[in-house]
């Protein structure tokens, strides 16, 4: 006797293993970030809604009464800082660097950073629009001593 299968109807395992994968693909996309800031700081707010836009990155933020401890700690240099730090994965972002560029290093990964920033906080960077006034400034990638221009704006 043998048996006949339904045309209809499709294997599980098949569509079990694409959701799957959907899944997972959705959440390498969505990484989650922690932002260190000084209560007092408007900009961060406004930095961290940059990342979050389009729901590309969830950003918890925590309001710290003491930065330079935190960006000591992480390794920011002096003359880079900013008024916020995030960490992201295993690199520190300090200041108002493009979300661009933050997803440009996970991708990218190069060995020898330990983190980008942005030093100060100029017009027309993410978090720091000024009705169309703009300031020329570089996203600095840092670590092991060495130091490189990542990107340049405008």
């Amino acid at each position: 006797m043998s048996q006949r299968r339904n045309p209809t109807r499709r294997p599980l395992l098949p569509i079990l293993g694409t959701m799957l994968l959907a899944a997972c693909t959705g959440a390498a996309q969505a990484a989650s970030f922690t932002m260190y800031r000084d209560p007092s700081c408007g900009c961060c707010e406004a930095w961290a809604a940059h990342m979050r836009q389009g729901d590309r990155h969830e950003v918890a933020t925590v309001d710290h009464p003491d930065m330079a401890s935190v960006k000591t700690q992480n390794g920011v240099p002096d003359d880079l800082r900013s008024c916020h730090t995030l960490i992201a994965d295993r690199y520190v972002i300090e200041g108002h660097v493009p979300a661009a560029e933050v997803e440009r290093l996970l991708a990218e990964r190069p060995d020898w950073v330990e983190g980008l920033a942005v030093a100060g906080m100029p017009l027309g960077s993410p978090g720091m629009e000024a009705g169309g006034k703009v300031q020329p400034y570089q996203v600095i990638a840092f670590g092991n001593g060495r130091r490189e221009v990542f990107a340049s704006y405008p």
